[in-house]
């Protein structure tokens, strides 16, 4: 906000290393005005171009995007500034120059003011005598209402606004005016005010310029001896009169506003004083602080600042605090933070103040202080930051004692009952009164408090807090102070200071927050240089590595609480201000932060952090329980690790007393029925991740009551996942899995490598009963409970698991929705697998053998068939997602330790399986089933057995590419995939994924896939063997799917392409071909009753590319597609004649010369969607023109 003036919206990046190049890119590294002839061309050609529409826009675009180039370096047109103007004013003074040249010209001007800003440019406009009464005059012409021309109205009151400058008695330009018969003359004074008044009630920019003109021209010696009174009776009436309850009203009281405050900023204090109470007066009746108008409230403050700025006389504090000397060769006498030369500077400052002379403060002032003060707790940012400009503007020439009562009255905006926008104001007055020198050093230790705690306030409101732009400013606030005082002022509150922009850089939520203070940390190293180990942490803190919240987190806090300075407070922030965080995603990363701070400070760890976390972890507020909850599970996993490391035990590290703590967490929460409603979800992740993080631990809790306590939450919280919410149920689901894992290991293997028999039967069987619970939610918990179990409660009961597994994989008509439980079944098997590992000639009860490895592969290979659609899509693609990574953990573990397990026919079945994968529709999946493909293609430890044309695959698929190769990409994809097209073993299922691809709906799938199909049946269209192999498989295809529509329909649709694109010219030379034949056959069989608008019109399509085969097939193709002619649809009938008629005009040899005209009119003409017994007369009159057999009318029985 302050600081920040990058990508401060809010939002993290995952890599930031990766965005820093592109920053740079985007930054201001022009280094001249590259575009000068073509923007010198440009304008020229606005004679040719003013007068037509598309090429005057065509214009103003170009010039606008050139032009814009330069916003951020708009010091680079400077030298071509009034080369332009010149060009552009002499169009508009040519008395030629048509009105819409002239329009046309002020746009590109004011394109140019926007870049450059209009005070800089304005200066390059001519400003002689002899132009102020043309640009007068060409301004009463304008049409203030002509909403298309308001660039010409506001540039030539800007204009005006500097001609007016001219430093004659505008009375002696008035005998240049005629006057009209009988009419009196008027002033060219009157003429210039009329004008700026009538443009401060107007709705465009022009009020912006108009408010500059009277204020350049109001403040002339002459006018302000003759209007100015008049003008501001004008303004304070007209304010008066006008409310901002109304658009009218506050359109009025915006331009008023702008007019007095530019004209108390611009005008002499001595001409402005007479008149400041009056306005002030009128201001308050005005009670701009109730108006919900942003701009108004802001433009409120800013005249209250400008008439306190009247009120007082313009000098520079004599008591202010100065760094350094003013003087360049005075500074070089003095070495920075020399005590002496600070001591000279305050001593002069003394000196000055004592001989500083007194004078009467106006009584308004305190109204005016108080009015600010009242606008730094506005709630828009505009207001607090025009209100703290003006409070250290105003407190700059206030006696120092009531300077002193100022600064204390903005620290009373840090008042905990004060709202966040009361703490923003506040910040932005100190930074501003600080940058001033306003701040004195004795009032450091009453300000920096209030900083530190500005830099991690963040109240909550509802789901969410605000406090983030408090926290920037904040930081802000930092920065200016870095600049401000010098380094021995500052030095006892270096050690706060420098802790609390460390930590405000790596954990604050926001990433523009994190920026900012990483800005203010920077500075301060710089400007102060004594900040512990800046210059180290900077390296590792800079604006781009804190884009980060992960890396912040898990990363950088690692390598700033190495050094000792920032090890403890750090600590302190995460327990005490982040464990409890409002939002989740912190909660989470500041205790895995934790855990990596935990080897910097072990003892303070144990002896401090834990005993405060345990009371908390069965606390009232609920974020906090969950926060201190998963804090003590990672910071006892984190002694755990060091206890290994040192080779001792983990009671070394935790005492009794913390022990029984952790263990009564899961006690008291049972006791307040604290696992029920919304909050015991987040409390059955926390407490199934601390089981985890305890047992990996090893804390000594065998044969612990509590260990059935926590085995009793696991068991239960997979028993109710229905009964969770969907956005909790898979953390729920994940952290229980994993902590029955880890309990399991560590809690329940007796000494000899077994399991208590009657503990594992009791377990198994009571997760194998579940399996086939009517919930989905309850079979996918203990689906995968079952594939975390070790080995040593797998052993002897590993067919059963397999069984029961197995049921729940299968599709069954009753549960065919229940994708989720298939696909957490199939990844079951596998990490089963994995546990019991293989054993050839071992039990089928306790390994993977060669009596129930055929079974493993069918349940897994029935899954790459699922393809069950409901309301949410292709569920079916997260069961074939499962099938093929289960499929590739198992085949890697088989080929790794028994190889001779694999049948050559598995490994054939699971490579055309992912080769069908690799082509189908679904850019994801088709992702996983190339990468699973080519690492079971190119796995050598040892490779993976009897892997069909091997050789061909990785010629195909080069090894260097299999890293890089893109298989989300279908440019890249589908052109390799369809080369396995000419290998028999896979050309089937090739065929079937590419059908579904070419035939689908997503356009670039749809075009490479389609794309790469053609290409390669060009190629072999002189290859009868090929084609001829091809077109049976196609056959197949076509055969095995009948009916099935998802892949019949796109089928259709590819066969409509293949027929188009003529791959099946090589049978046109033979009549009656089979494979047309059996195209017609099927197709008809296909379409036969269908209801199916998409399929009906696939079908039609069809037909009529069928019917370039000669023989019979047109006879045939014509009788289908006449009987379509009456369909019941009106759709289908219309799409028929129409596919007819272009049929006819492409195929013109398929029927008489002499009729096809008449029969092409009747297609035309026809109204199909007329009554039915009317189409049928003109069908059956289109057959017995075509010579073809009519569609009899069968009439359905009655019994």
């Amino acid at each position: 906000m302050v600081l920040n003036e990058m990508n401060g919206d809010g939002i993290d990046q995952d890599d930031n290393r990766g965005l820093e190049p592109d920053v740079i890119a985007r930054g201001s590294v022009l280094e001249s005005f590259t575009e000068s002839k073509e923007i010198r061309e440009l304008i020229n050609n606005l004679i040719l171009l003013h007068e037509n529409m598309i090429m005057r826009e065509t214009a103003i675009q170009k010039f606008t995007v050139i032009m814009n180039k330069y916003q951020e370096q708009p010091h680079l047109l400077d030298a071509h500034l009034e080369s332009m103007l010149t060009l552009l004013l002499d169009i508009i003074r040519n008395e030629a120059s048509p009105p819409s040249l002239v329009h046309l010209s002020f746009q590109f001007l004011y394109i140019i003011s926007k870049v450059r800003g209009y005070k800089t440019f304005l200066r390059l406009f001519p400003h002689e005598v002899v132009d102020l009464q043309p640009v007068l005059d060409m301004l009463v012409r304008q049409n203030p209402k002509d909403y298309e021309t308001w660039e010409t109205r506001y540039l030539l009151l800007l204009w005006l606004s500097v001609t007016c400058l001219i430093p004659f008695d505008l009375a002696r330009l008035d005998g240049t005016i005629c006057s009209t018969e009988g009419g009196t003359r008027v002033p060219i004074m009157d003429r210039i005010l009329t004008v700026a008044k009538s443009y401060l009630v107007v709705s465009d920019k022009a009020r912006d310029a108009a408010a500059v003109l009277v204020s350049k021209f109001i403040t002339r010696p002459d006018v302000k001896q003759k209007r100015m009174a008049d003008f501001l009776d004008w303004t304070l009436s007209t304010l008066s009169k006008s409310s901002f309850q109304t658009i009218e009203g506050t359109i009025v009281i915006d331009g008023m506003l702008q007019a007095l405050a530019q004209l108390f900023k611009h005008g002499k204090r001595e001409d402005c004083l007479p008149y400041a109470s009056t306005v002030l007066e009128c201001l308050d009746n005005c009670k701009l602080s109730e108006s919900n108008q942003t701009l108004l409230r802001k433009l409120g403050v800013k005249l209250v600042q400008r008439l306190g700025l009247t009120f007082l006389k313009p000098k520079v504090a004599k008591w202010r605090y100065q760094r350094g000397f003013r003087s360049l060769a005075a500074n070089l006498q003095f070495s920075p933070g020399d005590p002496v030369a600070q001591k000279a500077v305050n001593a002069a400052a003394v000196t000055q103040e004592e001989e500083e002379e007194e004078y009467d403060i106006p009584g308004e002032v305190e109204n005016v202080v108080e009015q600010l003060l009242i606008g730094l707790k506005d709630k828009d940012t505009i207001v607090r930051w025009s209100a703290a400009k003006g409070i250290g503007r105003l407190t700059g020439r206030l006696p120092k004692e009531l300077a002193d009562e100022v600064v204390g009255s903005v620290l009373d905006c840090f008042s905990f009952q004060e709202t966040d926008n009361s703490w923003h104001g506040g910040c932005l007055a100190l930074a501003e009164l600080g940058r001033r020198g306003l701040l004195l050093p004795s009032r450091l230790p009453d300000v920096v408090p209030v900083i530190l705690k500005g830099l991690s306030y963040d109240e909550k409101r509802g789901a969410c807090s605000v406090g983030s732009n408090v926290r920037d400013a904040a930081c802000y606030v930092c920065w200016a102070f870095a600049r401000a005082y010098d380094p021995l002022e500052l030095r006892p509150f270096v050690n706060q200071i420098s802790s609390a922009l460390v930590i405000a850089a790596i954990f604050d939520r926001d990433i523009n927050c994190r920026r900012a203070a990483s800005a203010a940390f920077q500075e301060n190293v710089g400007r102060q240089g004594t900040f512990p180990h800046g210059i180290d942490i900077l390296t590792a803190a800079d604006y781009f590595a804190v884009g980060s919240r992960a890396n912040c987190y898990l990363n950088i806090s690692v390598y700033v609480a190495g050094f000792p300075e920032y090890t403890q407070p750090m600590i302190d922030h995460l327990v005490n201000l982040k464990i409890n965080h409002w939002d989740g995603v912190i909660r989470e990363f500041s205790t895995k932060a934790l855990h990596n701070l935990t080897p910097q400070a072990p003892e303070y760890m144990m002896n401090k952090v834990l005993p405060k976390l345990l009371p908390l972890a069965a606390g009232t507020d609920l974020h906090t329980r969950h926060g201190a909850i998963l804090a003590c599970a990672e910071i006892i996993h984190s002694l755990s690790k060091l206890a290994e490391q040192n080779k001792r035990s983990i009671t070394l590290y935790v005492d009794e007393r913390t022990m029984e703590g952790l263990k009564q967490i899961h006690v008291e929460l049972c006791r307040r029925q604290l696992y029920r409603g919304l909050g015991g979800e987040l409390m059955r992740s926390a407490v199934c991740t601390l089981i985890e993080k305890l047992s990996l631990s090893k804390m000594p809790f065998r044969e612990d009551p509590i260990i059935d306590g926590w085995q009793w939450l696991i068991n239960d919280s997979l028993q109710n996942l229905h009964l969770v919410s969907s956005n909790a149920r898979q953390q729920i689901k994940e952290s229980a899995i994993s902590a029955l894992a880890a309990l399991c290991n560590e809690y329940y293997c007796i000494e000899e490598g077994g399991a208590n028999p009657a503990q594992q039967d009791n377990l198994v069987k009571q997760y194998i009963s579940n399996l086939q619970s009517p919930e989905e939610m309850i079979r996918c918990g203990f689906s995968l409970a079952l594939g975390a179990l070790p080995r040593f409660l797998l052993r002897g009961k590993l067919q059963e698991v397999l069984e029961g597994l197995k049921k729940v994989a299968s599709i069954s008509p009753k549960y065919v929705s229940f994708a989720e439980s298939r696909r957490d079944a199939l990844k079951a098997v596998a990490k089963v697998c994995l546990s019991v590992g293989v054993k050839g000639e071992g039990s089928p009860t306790e390994f993977v053998c060669r009596d129930n490895v055929a079974e493993i592969y069918n349940i897994l290979l029935d899954g790459m068939n699922d393809y069950t659609t409901d309301s949410r899509g292709d569920v079916g693609a997260w069961v074939r997602e499962a099938a093929m990574t289960s499929l590739m953990e198992v085949t890697l573990l088989l080929t790794q330790n028994e190889p001779e397990l694999i049948d050559a026919t598995v490994s054939k079945q699971i490579m055309c399986c992912l080769a069908q994968q690799s082509a189908e529709k679904i850019d994801r999946f088709r992702a996983h089933a190339g990468s699973v493909f080519l690492t079971l293609l190119y796995f050598d430890n040892p490779p993976v057995p009897h892997i069909p044309n091997r050789e061909d695959l990785e010629c195909i698929f080069p090894r260097s590419e299999a890293v890089t190769f893109n298989w989300n990409a279908p440019s890249q994809a589908f052109p390799r995939i369809t080369q396995l097209l000419g290998f028999p073993e896979y050309r089937y299922h090739v065929l079937m994924g590419l059908t579904v691809s070419v035939g689908g709906l997503t356009e670039s799938t749809v075009r490479c896939s389609s794309q790469s199909l053609l290409d390669y049946l060009k190629r072999i269209q002189s290859d009868v063997a090929a084609m001829s192999s091809f077109c049976e498989t196609l056959q197949q295809v076509f055969e095995n799917n009948l009916l099935n529509d998802r892949v019949s329909v796109p089928l259709l649709k590819m066969l409509d392409q293949m027929l188009a694109n003529g791959c099946f010219d090589a049978f046109l030379t033979e009549d009656n071909h089979p494979f047309p034949m059996k195209l017609l056959t099927l197709t008809k069989e296909e379409s036969r009753k269908s209801k199916d608008i998409q399929k009906l019109r696939s079908s039609i399509a069809v037909f009529c590319g069928l019917i370039q085969f000669p023989g019979d097939m047109r006879k045939k193709v014509l009788f289908q597609l006449f009987l379509l002619l009456c369909h019941p649809f009106p759709i289908i009938r219309q799409t028929t004649a129409s596919q007819i008629y272009e049929m006819l005009i492409t195929y013109s040899d398929i029927a008489n010369p002499d009729v096809i005209e008449e029969v092409m009119t009747i297609l035309s003409d026809t109204n199909w969607d007329a009554e039915l017994s009317y189409i049928r007369k003109q069908r059956n009159y289109l057959c017995d023109l075509m010579e073809v057999p009519k569609p009899q009318l069968v009439t359905k029985g009655t019994g």
